[in-house]
């Protein structure tokens, strides 16, 4: 589907997101969104990380849904002005493991 999108537009088929797809009831049609990017330095400036990786251009980074509740339950424990600096430390902790 993006080569077929890319090549109505004439742009490069790897610089074109796809995205946000619904199917219309009966089938035999679907609606989507669709941006296309000059080069991939806007690609990446732009795009949210989740489709970064869904695409390919950037990887995941594994960690465990234990470490991150860790983290978030860290941040929580401290009030105050303090707090926004808690969970930079709590992020970045876990973030190390």
């Amino acid at each position: 589907l993006k080569e077929v999108v890319g090549g109505m537009n004439k742009a490069d088929p790897k610089l074109t997101m796809l995205f946000g797809f619904r199917t219309k009831f009966g089938g035999g049609k679907s609606t989507g969104f669709c941006v296309i990017y000059d080069n991939e330095d806007a690609l990446r400036k732009f795009e949210p990380k989740y489709r970064l990786c869904r695409e390919g251009f950037e990887t995941k980074k594994e960690q465990s849904r234990k470490t991150i509740k860790q983290a978030k339950n860290k941040g929580l424990t401290i009030r105050g002005t303090g707090a926004s600096i808690a969970k930079h430390k709590a992020k970045r902790a876990a973030g190390a493991d």
